[in-house]
C-alpha cells in the first residue's frame, strides 16, 4: 500500500488526480491510500506558525479516492495533526507533499511560505517531504498551467517513491520545487541553492483598521499583528485592551509620555498601516540559485535543511566577535 499525505494549495486537486491515476496505471495490484489535510482559508505568509492556546476545528471532506479533512489551523498544523495518529489510520505515510502553491517560493520567501512550512513540518516529524510551487504571474498564467505543473510534479513524486525503497532518498533535507511560469516550455530540472531573493514590500498609511485589503500577493485578512508598544505604560495598557478586543488588522499603537516630546492627545492616537506586498520578487539572476534559474525557465529543485548553518567565514567572525564583546562588557570585578 502506497501512502501519501497532502497539504493542499491551489493546484492540489490536479496533483492528487494525476497521482492516483498514475499509481493505479503503474501497478494495479497496489492500492494508493491518499490522506488529505488542508486549511479552511488562504494561509499565504503565515510561515511555520502553529496554533497554541486554542482548539483547532476539523471537518471531514468528501474527496473521492482519499480520506480528507479541512482544518482551521495553519499548514504546519495540518501536517502535524495528520501525523499525530488522531485523524488517519496511519501516522507514518511514505511521503508528505505540500502544494501546488499559487506563486513561487524562492530565496528568503521560504521563511514566509506556509507551503514550504508544510514540507518542513513533515521532515521534522521524520517523513520525507516535498513542497511544490508554480511561478504564477497575474495576466500571464492560467488555470491550465496548474494541470501541466501537476503532471510534472507527479514524475518527481514517482521517482521519490521508487528511490525511497532503495534507500536513496536523503532523510536530512526536504525538497523545495518551483515550476516556471510557462510549464510547457520548461528547460528541464535544475538543482539549485537557496538564494537571497525577497518580495518587494511597501508600507502605506491608511485611515483606519476598517480599510479593505486590495487583491495583492497576500489575501489573508487575518494578518493582524501589533508590531510595537513603546514604554512600560504602553505594555500595561495594551495588555489590558487585548483582553477585551481582538486585533482586526495590521496596526501600530504608539503610546509615548511627555518625556518623548508628545502630548497626551498625540500619544493616544492610533496609526494604521497596510503592507502592500506584491507578487514581484527581487534577487540575483545567477542560475546557480533558485530565483535566477526559475526565471530562466528551469524547474528548480532546492534541497533545504532544518537547521540554519552559517558560512565558515561568518562563524569564524562571530566566534572572534563574541569573545571581545564578552570581555568588553564583563564587570571589572570579575
Amino acid at each position: 500500500m502506497i501512502e501519501h499525505l497532502f497539504h493542499c494549495d491551489d493546484g492540489f486537486f490536479l496533483l492528487f488526480r494525476f497521482l492516483v491515476s498514475d499509481s493505479y496505471c503503474l501497478n494495479q495490484t497496489k492500492k494508493t491510500f491518499v490522506m488529505v489535510c488542508f486549511s479552511f482559508s488562504n494561509k499565504s505568509g503565515v510561515g511555520h506558525s502553529i496554533t497554541l492556546r486554542k482548539s483547532v476545528e476539523v471537518s471531514p471532506v468528501d474527496i473521492k479516492g482519499a480520506i480528507a479533512y479541512e482544518v482551521s489551523g495553519t499548514p504546519a498544523d495540518c501536517v502535524s495533526l495528520s501525523l499525530s495518529g488522531l485523524l488517519f489510520p496511519s501516522k507514518e505515510p511514505s511521503l508528505v507533499l505540500s502544494g501546488i502553491n499559487k506563486g513561487s517560493n524562492c530565496g528568503y520567501h521560504v521563511l514566509y511560505s506556509g507551503t514550504v512550512a508544510g514540507a518542513r513540518e513533515g521532515l521534522i516529524r521524520g517523513v520525507p517531504s516535498i513542497a511544490f510551487s508554480l511561478n504564477w504571474k497575474r495576466g500571464e498564467s492560467t488555470d491550465k498551467d496548474f494541470k501541466t505543473a501537476a503532471n510534472l510534479c507527479v514524475s518527481i513524486v514517482r521517482a521519490a517513491l521508487r528511490d525511497m525503497k532503495k534507500g536513496l532518498v536523503s532523510k536530512g533535507c526536504y525538497l523545495n520545487i518551483d515550476i516556471p511560469t510557462n510549464p510547457l516550455k520548461n528547460k528541464g530540472f535544475k538543482i539549485t541553492r537557496q538564494g537571497s531573493s525577497r518580495l518587494a514590500t511597501k508600507w502605506r498609511a491608511v485611515s483606519s483598521d476598517k480599510h479593505v485589503l486590495r487583491a495583492g500577493f497576500c489575501k489573508e485578512s487575518a494578518l493582524g499583528v501589533r508590531l510595537a508598544e513603546l514604554g512600560s505604560a504602553a505594555s500595561a495598557v495594551a495588555a489590558a485592551r487585548r483582553m477585551n478586543s481582538p486585533l482586526k488588522n495590521m496596526e501600530i499603537e504608539s503610546i509615548a509620555g511627555p518625556e518623548n516630546g508628545f502630548s497626551s492627545t498625540e500619544s493616544s492616537k492610533k496609526l494604521y498601516f497596510l503592507n502592500d506586498t506584491v507578487e514581484a520578487e527581487v534577487g540575483s539572476a545567477d542560475c546557480e540559485f533558485d530565483f535566477g534559474a526559475l526565471n530562466e525557465g528551469y524547474i528548480t529543485i532546492t534541497p533545504l535543511g532544518l537547521t540554519t548553518n552559517t558560512e565558515v567565514e561568518t562563524f569564524d567572525w562571530a566566534s572572534k566577535w563574541i569573545s571581545t564583546a564578552i570581555e568588553f562588557t564583563a564587570p571589572s570585578s570579575l
